[in-house]
């Protein structure tokens, strides 16, 4: 498994499209700390950047690579390898880079302007954002050996948790206007890790009075030490669970 990371690893650092996200974060991050002299008003813009961002590159960019790289796949499946560590080994050496990109384009100018839990959190976020995304794009490619279905599943998922969830989540909250629905939402955000990241990083800048009584409710729950470790963990499972069934489905998989 460490030998196909390895590979993947050094097959990605040349890669122009990896390098050029990782320079777009650097030369973005670096221009909002400098252009803001409150260090919270540029993670605050930075935050709905990387929100879209993050799992865009990461779908786009790993179902991308699967496909390109599908040749060497079954060239691996060939030899006296279990396809387990064969598929944990390219999701490492795309996720691991990804991860690199980040810590580069985003890590270092937060040490140069921002070193804050604000500003860390916001970090955080966007590596679990990173490793979630890259889960789900590994399942959509090794679920169709179509490019173009997978790819177009990449992106439909990640307009889905993007637009479409915040829509429907406002549709409900229209619809049953006369309800409590507080408790509803709150349970529905779990249902989408880029609201969850990004509710957490927002309740790290107290601004959920803003947010009307939801946004309370998120401070009480969500705000104290056991509800981040509660959002976490969701994000956590987030990651975890799409990998474990595409684990399942390569293994069984008719290459």
């Amino acid at each position: 498994m460490l030998k196909v990371t390895k590979y993947v690893l050094h097959d990605i650092v040349r890669n122009k499209i990896l390098i050029a996200y990782t320079v777009f974060l650097f030369v973005l991050s670096c221009c909002m700390f400098y252009l803001d002299e409150n260090p919270d008003k540029a993670v605050s813009s930075l935050l709905t950047i990387i929100n879209i961002i993050v799992p865009l590159v990461s779908m786009i960019f790993t179902t991308s690579y699967f496909y390109n790289s599908y040749e060497f796949i079954e060239l691996l499946v060939a030899q006296p390898l279990k396809r387990t560590n064969i598929l944990l080994g390219e999701y490492l050496g795309i996720a691991g880079s990804l991860t690199v990109a980040l810590i580069i384009g985003l890590g270092i100018p937060i040490c140069m302007y921002a070193l804050n839990p604000l500003a860390l959190t916001l970090f955080y976020t966007g590596i679990l954002l990173s490793l979630i995304f890259t889960s789900l794009a590994f399942l959509c490619s090794v679920a169709t050996r179509d490019k173009a279905k997978g790819m177009g599943l990449s992106l439909l998922i990640w307009f889905f948790f993007s637009v479409i969830y915040d829509g429907l989540i406002l549709g409900i909250l229209y619809s049953f206007s006369d309800y409590p629905l507080e408790k509803t939402v709150l349970v529905l955000t779990a249902f989408n890790p880029i609201d969850l990241g990004r509710i957490i990083v927002m309740l790290q800048m107290d601004v959920s009075a803003l947010m009307g009584y939801t946004g309370a409710l998120y401070k009480t729950i969500l705000g104290t030490n056991w509800g981040i470790f509660i959002s976490i963990a969701i994000l956590l499972v987030w990651f975890i669970i799409p990998l474990l069934v595409c684990v399942k489905i390569f293994k069984k998989k008719n290459l």
